[in-house]
């Protein structure tokens, strides 16, 4: 089965197809991106502003067109905190099912965190015992624990790279006095979330992803994408301090020269690495090991349980064929 995978995220538009079965490894085929920063588009009203809706439009036609060129039986369309948040989401999904006939299904915070969960359950396998994941996305930080494949804990703060640099930072690089206020408040706002960890018990396995992650984990000497998925991964609490006091000074423009660095990402990096180290510290973290699955994979995973006849216990999708109708 082709399936496509459409990620409407803070910073990007995300198609990712890959041919998969179920008890098989999903095999990613294509995958493209378009950079949208949708949260950067939010108006003061609180409504994604009209150039923004007409960006999405034009980047969802073209991954559904994509997407039917490659011969995808179903694309998962999904949106998460940028479009979530926005106070006219019911009118921009609307719209984008009119002219395009991908109906964006939008996720929560919390069913964010236990697809992640899902897809890092599943590439580690029951052997990782108790698993804590961490996800620093766009908009949000989230968070799951469990032992099963449906996590006991699934929390999701309002604490994403791009946001914390659009609300905490006015300058760039940011100032000094930014970055100790900007770690300051995260360790205030991690506070209750370390509490509901702890009640869980000490994980067996401390797992991180997304391009954050990743991204941070590169830059303190994690062997890169070329060599491959299954090259073991770590990002630890000493590696990001020293990257931090590097990168804390450098402008985005400089950054983006870094490997490891997307163009588009590169002004929220900093960022994202106070979120990590907060969490870390929170969390009285010395190590995380780093994941290549993360949502969409949760996503394939989820849909490829439901076209077989699996109950689901989490958070649905609906899938979108190709042609456009419900599924």
């Amino acid at each position: 089965m082709r399936l496509g995978v459409l990620d409407v995220g803070s910073n990007t538009v995300h198609l990712l197809v890959v041919d998969a079965h179920r008890g098989a490894h999903p095999t990613p085929m294509h995958s493209e991106k378009t950079v949208l920063r949708l949260a950067e588009q939010i108006t003061r009203s609180g409504d994604l502003s009209r150039s923004g809706e007409d960006g999405l439009i034009r980047a969802v036609e073209s991954a559904r067109a994509e997407a039917v060129r490659l011969g995808c039986e179903d694309v998962l369309a999904f949106a998460t905190s940028a479009v979530r948040e926005a106070t006219n989401s019911a009118k921009v999904l609307a719209r984008v099912a009119d002219r395009t006939g991908v109906h964006l299904r939008v996720l929560s915070g919390v069913d964010e965190a236990r697809l992640t969960f899902l897809a890092v359950r599943r590439w580690f396998g029951w052997s990782a015992g108790q698993l804590l994941v961490l996800d620093i996305g766009g908009g949000s930080l989230e968070v799951a624990m469990g032992v099963d494949e449906e996590p006991v804990l699934a929390e999701s703060l309002p604490l994403g790279a791009g946001r914390t640099t659009r609300t905490r930072f006015r300058h760039d690089p940011p100032t000094r006095s930014e970055v100790v206020a900007t770690s300051a408040w995260l360790e205030d706002q991690l506070g209750a979330l370390a509490k509901k960890v702890d009640k869980g018990g000490p994980p067996d396995r401390v797992v991180a992803t997304s391009k954050t992650f990743r991204s941070l984990a590169r830059l303190t000497g994690a062997a890169p994408s070329a060599a491959g998925p299954r090259v073991r991964r770590t990002l630890t609490d000493t590696a990001l301090r020293q990257l931090i006091a590097f990168v804390s000074r450098m402008p985005a423009a400089d950054l983006a020269q870094l490997e490891g660095v997307s163009a588009s990402r590169s002004h929220q990096l900093v960022a994202g690495a106070l979120v990590a180290q907060a969490a870390m510290r929170a969390l009285s973290l010395t190590e995380l090991e780093i994941c290549p699955w993360a949502l969409r994979e949760g996503v394939i995973l989820r849909r490829l349980d439901l076209a077989n006849g699996t109950d689901d216990t989490g958070p649905a999708l609906t899938g979108v064929s190709a042609n456009g109708e419900d599924r």
